[in-house]
């Protein structure tokens, strides 16, 4: 009987000796308590050693999988077929099956021979010669490892760890930093205070205050490396004219000591940044190109890793960040939030706040798949982030066009700017507007209409003798009298009613007036009869 025994250095295939020892399963592991004893049983036959560790993985894996790999092959064809009546001792029965059906070599596999594998396996350092211990435990490490990588389809370029630490740490660097200048701009203000003003800038402000270090040296001081000549000469001039206080020079170390500090954190920040847009690029690359790295990285911190962020569906991409107010808006029954931490991204920024909403929805549910794909894709290109960045870009476009519609006409037909021509009218001064006074009634401008249209007969004058004279100045001042009270009786009634209340008033206070003058005379002459 032969035993074929698999190691992580190759393949042994062993000569069992004894068979009468195989029927005692009980006591078979007594045969192996020493090397000597084990060589007693089985001799080694023929090892086929892998070449690298590749040889190794491929092999292992056609194994767990229960196929024949091409060295397993290789090794039956060349050894066992030449002594096809032995039978073959294996430790997977599934694997039994495939060698018998594809070599036609007779398999078995029992208790017997997993306690003669298991006997092997302690003495295999006595039993295969020319691997020294040291070896082989080397090569079963680096063939584990290997093996639990690809059975977990794990590559180490993809660990989301170092991202949700660079993240969590570059927040935390982006408030020391601010703290560090606020401290710095409001210690160094009471020296010159001017130069906060001036400079703007963080990091050439401490950079400035570091060469500067007290203000009486501004004039010498060469800040052209740091600051443009406009500003330098500004701050030049200020610090002749500077309303600060005198500093001792162990304050100003401190300060400088403290600039050091700020401008190292900055260059520090800088570098790390670079790291995590490195590593982004890496992990996902698509996602990357969806929202940017410092989003991406923001969402795989909050969701744990990039796995757990690809279980996420669309709606919860679109709202990760903001779960307080989504709790909150569910509690109060009032609109749930349209947006979390992929407001920050710059598709949603650059559009205007009536379709911002539109676009999270929309960029969440593309993030989702390049997420997922990025997660648990083979390829590590960002062929599918472009694809659909494109994509939204397109229909961002169409939605802020959208708004610019014609009115009227076809809503679907863009609004058209007319040519522009040039008119010169001459516009004439109206005066009406001029007049302050209320303008008459329609029914009045009717009736003076109406009366200008009828016909004035004209006066003919007649001889008549000369003792009628006094009747006809009579009969015309008649009709002239007539003619104006027509026009007049329609104005003159109302102005009658105001002027017949106003009169009755005048003779009720006029007669109040007389009785209260009469009652005075009365009381003065009786005054007076007393008197006397």
């Amino acid at each position: 009987m032969l035993v074929l025994f698999e190691t992580a250095a190759g393949y042994a295939i062993f000569k069992v000796l004894d068979e009468s020892k195989l029927q005692e399963v009980d006591s078979l592991w007594k045969e192996f308590q020493t090397p000597e004893k084990a060589n007693k049983i089985v001799k080694l036959k023929h090892f086929e050693k892998f070449q690298d560790t590749t040889e190794a993985l491929a092999a292992a894996t056609a194994l767990v999988e229960g196929k024949i790999g091409k060295s397993l092959k290789k090794v039956l064809k060349k050894v066992v077929a030449k002594e096809a009546h032995e039978q073959l001792a294996i430790s997977d029965a599934k694997l039994g099956g495939v060698i018998k059906d594809k070599l036609n070599l007779s398999c078995v596999h029992s208790p017997a021979v997993a306690e003669l594998m298991r006997g092997i396996r302690n003495q295999m350092e006595g039993l295969i010669t020319g691997l020294p211990p040291r070896e082989i435990s080397a090569m079963s490490l680096g063939l584990a490892h290997s093996l639990s990588r690809y059975k977990l389809k794990f590559s180490p370029d993809k660990v989301d760890t170092m991202i949700v630490q660079a993240i969590s740490l570059l927040d935390d660097l982006d408030k020391e930093l601010n703290n560090y200048i606020m401290r710095c701009r409001e210690w160094y203000g009471w020296h010159f205070p001017e130069l906060g003003k001036i400079v703007t800038d963080n990091l050439a402000y401490c950079k400035s205050v570091r060469k500067i270090g007290d203000r009486t040296n501004v004039a010498t001081t060469d800040l052209s490396e740091i600051l443009p000549e406009e500003i330098e000469a500004e701050v030049k001039l200020a610090a002749e004219i500077s309303m600060g206080t005198e500093v001792s020079e162990e304050d100003i170390g401190n300060i400088m000591h403290l600039c050091d500090q700020v401008i190292e954190i900055t260059e520090y920040r800088s570098q790390l940044y670079d790291y995590l847009k490195n590593r982004m690029t890496a992990i996902a690359p698509n996602l990357t190109v969806m929202v940017g790295e410092l989003v991406g990285a923001r969402l795989i911190s909050h969701a744990g890793s990039l796995l757990n962020l690809a279980k996420h569906p669309a709606s919860t991409v679109q709202i990760l960040g903001a779960e307080k107010a989504l709790f909150r808006a569910l509690k109060t029954r009032k609109d749930t939030p349209k947006y979390g931490l992929i407001y920050h991204a710059s598709l949603v920024g650059q559009t205007t706040a009536k379709n911002k909403g539109k676009i999270s929805r929309m960029l969440a549910a593309k993030s989702a798949l390049a997420i997922r794909y990025d997660a648990l894709g083979e390829d590590t290109n960002a062929e599918m982030g472009v694809e659909n960045r494109a994509k939204l870009e397109a229909r961002l476009r169409y939605l802020e066009d959208k708004g610019i519609r014609r009115i009227s006409g076809t809503g679907k037909a863009m609004a058209k700017a007319d040519k522009y021509q040039h008119k010169s009218d001459v516009k004439v001064y109206d005066p009406s507007g001029d007049s302050t006074l209320p303008t008459t009634s329609k029914k009045r401008k009717f009736e003076e209409v109406e009366e200008a249209e009828e016909p004035v007969t004209p006066a003919v004058k007649t001889k008549k003798p000369k003792k009628e004279p006094v009747e006809e100045e009579a009969e015309t001042s008649v009709t002239a009298e007539e003619t104006p009270k027509k026009k007049k009786k329609k104005k003159d009634k109302k102005a009658e009613a105001a002027e017949e209340a106003i009169k009755e008033e005048q003779e009720t206070a006029e007669s109040e007036s007389t009785e209260k003058k009469k009652k005075k005379k009365k009381k003065k002459v009786k005054e007076e009869e007393e008197d006397e």
